[in-house]
């Protein structure tokens, strides 16, 4: 019978139709298993936010796709997983309105100061004080997103219904496509300059890593907000925090922390940033993708896939199609 690992929780639909077609091992809840224990029955694995290595491809003889429930791919060896022909697989665009909503739960929450709002009531306290929560609008204010993909897109709609200017730098996007979506495409320094806020949706890449650091910090709008959704390394955090502390940001939103590519499921385990010092930062543990239809359409794209390599044939979203060293069954 095919045996398949599930790191992490997903979509109940999606796993019921899983259990009917295969064994199933998960590495959560009470019935948590170590996959290296499990790991040479393994044909395929469905992937969240559990870091997958080299040492567990090694020793999986029969893993034939790792399926990437959600959008990066950095917490995959997709290196071991070519040479070992492994397929890698994502779900690209599957949560990309959940998280562009989520960019404005974030941006929202702060620009109104609903959080220390809501703590002022739990407090006991209505009116004292209440000038110190006025904040502001949206509409009329230019939002720069880096980062122009599906998520950046859906970002760029929402905000031009909010009435915003939107600015957006990608070396993959053309002025065509900005246009489209109702966004100016300008160079990166341009973007950190002009933007009131800014938003990140770019991968993590080596070239990426701590895109934003003192000198962009220092580029941008006195009063500017900065959110990131996509991935903690983009941040240069003891950068972020020194920013937030001297005032020269008015605030940070983060789904996302550095520590996630050291401790993905327990990155407050290895966190430097300082949580409960800094009054204009706001975390949420990534859960900007993490909605009822973000899940389902998830789960099922994931599964799809493995089903397809189960069944001899390509996945519908390939990683790594193109390093794929072909193994004989």
């Amino acid at each position: 019978m095919t045996e398949i690992y599930i790191s992490d929780a997903i979509h109940e639909d999606v796993m019921a139709d899983i259990r009917k077609n295969a064994l199933v091992h998960v590495g959560y809840g009470p019935g948590k298993v170590n996959y290296l224990d499990i790991s040479e029955n393994i044909d395929a694995v469905i992937l969240r936010a559990e870091t997958f290595t080299r040492e567990m491809i090694e020793a999986s003889p029969n893993l034939k796709i790792i399926a990437r429930h959600g959008v990066g791919t950095d917490n995959v060896d997709i290196p071991a997983a070519s040479q070992n022909g492994v397929w890698v697989t994502s779900t690209p665009g599957s949560n990309s309105n959940a998280v562009a909503e989520h960019v404005f739960a974030l941006l929202l929450s702060l620009t109104r100061r609903v959080v220390p709002a809501a703590n002022r009531v739990l407090a006991g306290t209505w009116a004292e004080g209440r000038g110190d929560l006025i904040g502001h609008e949206l509409s009329g204010r230019t939002l720069g997103i880096v980062g122009f993909g599906a998520i950046g897109k859906r970002v760029a709609a929402m905000a031009k219904g909010f009435g915003m200017r939107v600015l957006a730098s990608d070396p993959a996007a053309t002025a065509a496509d900005a246009a489209t979506a109702g966004a100016d495409l300008v160079e990166l320094d341009t973007l950190y300059d002009g933007a009131d806020i800014i938003t990140l949706h770019a991968p993590l890449l080596p070239s990426t890593r701590h895109m934003i650091s003192t000198r962009e910090l220092a580029l941008m709008k006195p009063g500017a907000v900065v959110i990131n959704t996509s991935r903690g390394g983009l941040i240069d955090e003891d950068a972020l925090v020194a920013a937030l502390t001297n005032g020269t940001l008015a605030g940070a939103a983060l789904d996302v922390l550095e520590a996630e590519t050291i401790n993905m499921k327990d990155p407050l385990s290895k966190n430097r940033v300082p949580l409960h010092e800094v009054p204009t930062l706001l975390v949420t543990p990534h859960i900007a993708g993490q909605t009822q239809e973000a899940f389902q359409e998830a789960g099922a794209r994931s599964w799809s896939d493995v089903q397809a390599v189960l069944a001899g044939e390509p996945p519908a979203f390939p990683v790594n199609a193109n390093d794929l060293r072909k193994v004989p069954a």
